[in-house]
């Protein structure tokens, strides 16, 4: 099964319809050799026909429920075979489910010349474990199969490979006593987890702690790894503990029933150090078996810090580094301050179009003008009065339900509405002095999309309207504040600044880039200087920039802003301009991918 994780539950024993009883630490070995032993290429795809059908109680909802998704074989041949270089070699697969792993690594080791590996497992599920046993057995080999949460085995310090597929259960679920064991098991390997950390994190920490010096990890992980902010520890440790960290990508998406994408982790020699990382891109997982591309060296300056920019040409990231230290492009926190909008616990009651405000007769002192929720509608450069009123006339909800400090009749006749429908009840509303009072924020200088298809956009809001935290509001300091409500939605549209997106923001499901506040204030913009001295021939391609990003043409726009901004203003070579953009659309198009279902 060796899932995106394969097989950790809470910390519970179980029982099957099998009536196969487990209970903590309670192993099974031996050997069963009457079945002849199939290729590599067969195993994971006939076993079911050897053994028979997977536990009928153990449905699609309960294996996700514990982070469970089955490991194609060619990814789980593929490690086996890079981890088990020696006959004497000792294997263990933590979260083993029905050993998929360990069926390889024992195929290996008998082309090796063992007669009869021994192989080691650890696995919650009862009946995955024995029919993991099994499937060992029967391939020749014999597996000690320990039966337990894997953050309660020790870690010995005995294997010289660990392998698999930790399991893969967000933070939401992982709760209670398996969290709690998880990260005073990273704590033993000297990371701090945060509350915001999957289950794979701490399995990833707790394998390698298993493994005698010089050992290898294997683990198929998910893209967190590469860019989630918690797993900035996990990063850390890697490089401090092994001498060697390899990383295979996958342009297309290799677990259907996942919401991530995942990547292969080879970590080598553990005991050593690295400052670097070794990054292979394959199209999906039947690509291992082919000729790998070459590899692509990459140091990160810091390697807790997200390590998006691994998969960037070194001749791009050159390229941008230089930028950044000259100090052409900064952080956006140096133009201003970046904030969430406001919550009302209920936007369908407080966000009102001009046509329900006149239906309820409310006042002018009852309704605040508002962006409208969502954020398709900060497309362009500006939020103009204009537009705000267009949307109104169109029915979007562009008036803010928040009385002043005596709400009139008709605003009071619509809090008793309210208090009707249970509005009051909602947790944002409850904890408020006055439930039908949301508290405002201050009207930003520009509007910062968070949720985006293709890149992140700043609008300038003209309209002085207030934002719901469906976007972000930008407060420019007083130095900057002119040049930026004036260019710097048009300025940012530049491929360097969308290359910089990419490396701060965090993909998520569907393809989307998403970009919270902290991540905003790292995002490299060009630097006041640079959009001042470009400011008349950005003005003077402003309308045509426009005319494109209604069109949808954010590309053709980018163009026209990076033969000012970079080529005409900053003195870029037209190569190097084009590196930038190929990166930038490289690392798009893998954010894209994560939302088609890969064929292997």
């Amino acid at each position: 099964m060796g899932g995106f994780g394969t097989e950790f539950r809470h910390g519970v024993s179980t029982s099957t319809s099998r009536g196969w009883h487990s209970s903590r630490n309670r192993s099974i070995s031996g050997r069963l050799g009457s079945v002849d032993p199939r290729g590599v290429g067969g195993i994971g795809q006939n076993w079911c026909v050897i053994l028979g059908a997977r536990d009928p109680s153990d449905g699609a909802e309960a294996r996700k429920a514990r982070g469970a998704f089955f490991t194609p074989p060619a990814i789980a041949s593929f490690i086996a075979n890079w981890a088990v270089r020696d006959a004497s070699d000792l294997i263990l697969e933590p979260s083993a489910g029905d050993a998929e792993f360990l069926a390889h690594a024992v195929s290996r080791l008998r082309m090796l010349g063992v007669s009869t590996p021994v192989v080691h497992g650890v696995e919650l599920h009862g009946w995955s474990a024995e029919y993991g046993a099994r499937r060992i057995r029967a391939a020749g080999g014999e597996v000690v199969m320990t039966v337990s949460d894997f953050f309660d085995t020790p870690a010995s310090g005995q294997y010289t490979a660990v392998v698999g597929n930790p399991p893969y259960i967000r933070f939401q679920d992982f709760t209670g006593e398996a969290r709690t064991k998880a990260r005073a098991a990273a704590l033993r390997g000297g990371v701090a987890l945060s509350g915001l950390a999957s289950s794979w994190a701490a399995f990833t920490v707790h394998g390698a702690l298993g493994l005698r010096a010089g050992g290898r990890l294997g683990y198929v992980l998910p893209a967190e790894l590469l860019h989630a902010n918690y797993a900035a520890p996990v990063r850390r440790f890697l490089f401090e503990n092994f001498a060697q960290v390899d990383l295979v990508l996958f342009e297309q998406r290799v677990f259907e029933e996942a919401e991530t994408e995942a990547i292969l982790l080879l970590a080598d020699g553990y005991g050593g150090s690295t400052d670097h990382a070794r990054i292979r891109q394959v199209a999906n997982a039947a690509s291992l078996a082919t000729d790998l591309p070459p590899i692509a060296t990459w140091t990160p300056p810091d390697p807790a810090a997200k390590w998006s920019s691994s998969t960037v040409t070194p001749e791009a990231l050159k390229i941008y580094g230089k930028l950044i230290l000259s100090g052409q492009f900064m952080a956006m926190q140096n133009w201003g301050e970046t904030s969430l909008g406001m919550v009302t616990g209920n936007n369908k009651y407080f966000a009102l179009s001009p046509a329900r405000v006149a239906e309820l007769k409310l006042q002018p002192s009852d309704v605040v003008r508002l962006s409208p929720p969502g954020s398709s509608h900060l497309r362009g450069l500006e939020f103009s009065t204009r537009a705000h009123t267009e949307l109104g006339k169109a029915g979007k909800r562009t008036m803010l339900f928040r009385p002043a400090d005596k709400p009139s009749t008709a605003a009071m006749a619509y809090i008793a509405q309210g208090e009707e429908e249970s509005v009051h009840a909602a947790y944002k509303c409850r904890v408020r002095r006055e439930w039908w009072r949301v508290p405002l924020v201050k009207k930003a200088d520009l509007l910062l999309t968070y949720m985006n298809a293709d890149t992140p956009r700043i609008t300038t809001n003209t309209a002085g309207a207030l934002h719901l935290n469906s976007v972000h509001g930008v407060y420019l300091t007083p130095e900057h504040r002119s040049i930026g409500r004036e260019l710097l939605p048009l300025a940012a549209l530049n491929s360097v600044t969308m290359l910089g997106a990419e490396f701060t923001g965090r993909a998520y499901g569907g393809g989307m880039l998403k970009m919270e506040p902290g991540e905003a204030d790292l995002w490299a913009l060009p630097d006041p200087s640079t959009v001042a001295a470009a400011r008349d021939a950005l003005l003077a391609i402003r309308p045509v920039v426009g005319g494109k990003l209604r069109r949808g043409q954010v590309l053709e726009a980018a163009k026209l802003v990076d033969d000012v901004l970079l080529v005409r203003t900053l003195g870029m070579r037209r190569p190097d301009v084009a590196e930038i953009r190929a990166a930038r659309a490289d690392l798009s198009k893998r954010r894209e991918s994560r939302s088609r279902r890969g064929s292997d």
